[in-house]
């Protein structure tokens, strides 16, 4: 199935984004998820303007703008929209690396405060509640980084799969400082 730009088939179906109706014949895209409702996890797709989901789902409507052999009317237009909501986006899986958005994030393994626009890398991590455990990004220096994963040597290349809002020129610019 995957994710799939299409014709709208009726009107019915909204936007998640903007939760406005994609008008019949419109190309839309669909996001594939898990079906709430289905006992066996079959998989749906949640619907979006391709305009909203540039902004949104930016890395999944790329995948599927790359797949759609038709024509894409206002494509250029919505690449620059994708390059500007994929600098936004929170990447899904981890390790991966990005510029720190403000000065408040500590370094998990020095304890240090990591600068605002300097690189950190997120791992996963436990966190307790108290009521309950859960797991949720930690953040660390690039240099700290190779102290606290059990591989440092393929550290940077999962960090260079994962890391979404990262330009090729900054991961290599990351890849330099780890060296």
């Amino acid at each position: 199935m995957g994710h799939v730009i299409e014709e709208a088939k009726s009107g019915r179906a909204k936007c998640r984004k903007c939760k406005s109706a994609i008008a019949k014949g419109d190309l839309r895209f669909g996001h594939e998820v898990v079906n709430a409702f289905s006992p066996d996890g079959e998989m749906t797709h949640q619907w979006y303007h391709l305009g909203c989901a540039a902004e949104k789902l930016p890395v999944e409507l790329g995948q599927a703008v790359a797949e759609f052999e038709g024509e894409i009317p206002d494509r250029a237009e919505l690449e620059k929209k994708m390059a500007a909501g994929k600098k936004k986006a929170k990447p899904s899986k981890y390790p991966y690396a990005e510029k720190a958005p403000s000065g408040r994030s500590t370094c998990v393994e020095c304890g240090e405060k990591i600068a605002k626009g300097e690189y950190r890398v997120a791992v996963e991590r436990e966190i307790d509640t108290g009521s309950f455990t859960t797991s949720g990004a930690g953040y660390l220096h690039p240099m700290c980084a190779l102290d606290h994963v059990e591989d440092p040597d393929g550290l940077m290349e999962q960090v260079r799969v994962n890391s979404v809002s990262l330009s090729e020129e900054e991961l290599e610019e990351l890849s330099a400082a780890l060296d």
